[in-house]
């Protein structure tokens, strides 16, 4: 008897450890979880849904947003989810994608209704739906994000998250013209940075180091002014099919791709590609260095203008987004006499072509035609002028935004002229407190670049750009009210798992309380 008696002890012990387990390992409270960007409002309901080889998923929207649901389901979860369109729905273990004609999403926004037989979510348009899936994402079992077959199970903890952004555009830049990024390491940012809902991506295609875009009108661009870049590398460029290609990539991320052709300063390789667009003729070396503000365009010569004209036309034809970034900054041997009319000209050749102007904040100086874009990185006069215009800001502050800004001292990667950029630093601002009379509606968003002096391929860029990006996302996307450092710092941790399942290479700021996050097994153990 007394054997039978210590037998029943343990065995009770061990449900009860269990139970236990099983209560703290499930993940029933959806307030709990650490979803980046923050959103609007998460009601939990104490329980979960469990994906399963029987789930299917429903939408009555393009199913290219559901199979990009699907996709991201199997590789880990051995599952192939059959997609079918929401009139066929069936009952039982379903994920929903619904479009909905209602005034509280705005294009973005989405909601998600989880319960412990159906995740419903709803949105205005496509882009919501892509939204709430990078949401979904996160509240699943981080292993979601390994590319080989793992046990789950699946779990997600039911109640509704209610979500749409605080700014339309939520930007990064990816300076090419420096060191040349091959395409396949652009696509793979634009899957990384659209996780954290940004929706837009600055190519910076031109500088004095390198010309990375084809003109087929001014073939010598590339042959020449793309053949070499910081340092003496090869440099390279993109075929108007290679750029065709990225962009229709971002699209089916719901990223636009906005192309920059800095002029008339920053200029070097196409003055040495063309000699005709130089005041003296003469076409000077190809230039490898990083000092800036030495070249400029000859404002004065026809020829310049049919040549923005041909780059423009090649450009916009290619681009479907609304938006030519015409650059502008630091043309330091540009009289301002000629600097300003030079702007005016080249803007009313981007509108000729259908699209709204961008440029940095120096060309607020200048007239600017409506629905321009002042992208104020440096002087906060220049943004305050362009609003005065009537222009949006958008805002790139070097101090806060610029990715190629060490995070300290020891950091081997970036520069430090603007500031040390640490994980804190990046997180802890506020766009609408940064020039006194910019106020919300004048902002069109934030964007953060990452120039490219040190920056020579991807686990560069993923080691500068993460987690930086995500702070800023946040402040993109959540309102200011909804954002604190100290929450911040603790949902960011949380993302360990997530990153290192993807292979990102990220800086592990000591400020953040790094962890992982495991599976979960249905005993709980």
């Amino acid at each position: 008897m007394q054997h039978k008696y210590k037998f029943a002890l343990l065995s009770l012990s061990f449900l009860f450890l269990v139970s236990c387990n099983d209560e703290t390992a499930l993940p029933l409270d959806l307030a709990a979880e650490s979803i980046i960007p923050q959103p609007l409002s998460v009601t939990a309901t104490g329980s979960s849904f469990e994906i399963t080889s029987e789930t299917s998923i429903y939408s009555d929207g393009d199913l290219q947003t559901a199979n990009y649901l699907a996709d991201l389901l199997k590789p880990s979860t051995g599952f192939a989810i059959d997609v079918k369109p929401l009139n066929s729905k069936s009952s039982g273990n379903n994920i929903i994608l619904d479009l909905e004609v209602s005034g509280e999403f705005g294009p973005e926004g989405y909601r998600l209704e989880i319960t412990n037989d159906q995740i419903k979510l709803s949105a205005k348009e496509e882009h919501g739906l892509f939204n709430g899936i990078q949401t979904l994402r996160q509240l699943l079992p981080a292993q979601i994000e390994k590319k080989t077959l793992q046990s789950g199970p699946w779990l997600v903890a039911t109640g509704t998250v209610f979500d749409k952004p605080e700014f339309e555009y939520r930007g990064s830049m990816l300076d090419v013209s420096r060191h040349f990024i091959q395409k396949e390491d652009v696509k793979r940012l634009i899957d990384l940075i659209s996780q954290y809902k940004i929706n837009k991506l600055h190519l910076h295609l031109s500088d004095d180091q390198g010309w990375r875009i084809e003109i087929k009108s001014w073939p010598n661009l590339t042959a020449h002014g793309g053949s070499t870049q910081v340092g003496g590398g090869k440099g390279g460029f993109y075929t108007q099919e290679e750029y065709k290609d990225i962009v229709k990539y971002a699209a089916s991320r719901f990223i636009t791709i906005i192309p920059e052709i800095d002029m008339p300063g920053h200029t070097n390789a196409a003055l040495s590609s063309y000699p005709e667009l130089n005041c003296d003729g003469n076409a000077p070396k190809l230039y490898t260095g990083t000092e800036v503000g030495f070249s400029t365009l000859c404002t004065d010569k026809e020829i310049v203008y049919e040549f923005i004209d041909d780059v423009i036309r090649e450009l916009a034809d290619m681009t479907p987004g609304p938006y030519i970034h015409i650059g502008g900054d630091e043309s330091h041997v540009t009289e301002l006499k000629d600097y300003i009319p030079f702007i005016e000209r080249t803007a009313k050749i981007v509108k000729k072509y259908g699209k709204n102007v961008i440029g940095w904040d120096e060309i607020a100086h200048a007239s600017l035609p409506p629905n321009s874009v002042v992208h104020y990185w440096h002087v906060a006069k220049n943004a305050k002028k362009g609003v005065d215009q009537n222009a949006k800001v958008l805002i790139s502050p070097a101090t806060k935004t610029y990715l190629d800004m060490q995070y300290d001292s020891t950091t081997q990667l970036g520069l430090h002229w603007a500031a040390y950029i640490e994980v804190d630093s990046a997180y802890i601002w506020e766009p609408t407190e940064l020039v006194e009379g910019i106020s919300k509606e004048n902002i069109l968003g934030i964007e953060s670049p990452l120039w490219s002096e040190t920056i020579i391929n991807m686990d560069d860029i993923e080691y500068m750009v993460f987690p930086r990006l995500i702070c800023h996302s946040e402040i993109a996307w959540t309102p200011k009210n909804l954002r604190k450092w100290d929450n911040f710092k603790v949902r960011l941790g949380k993302h360990k798992a997530k990153l290192e399942f993807q292979d990102i290479g990220y800086y592990p700021s000591k400020l953040v309380p790094w962890q992982m996050r495991e599976s979960f097994n249905k005993s709980g153990l």
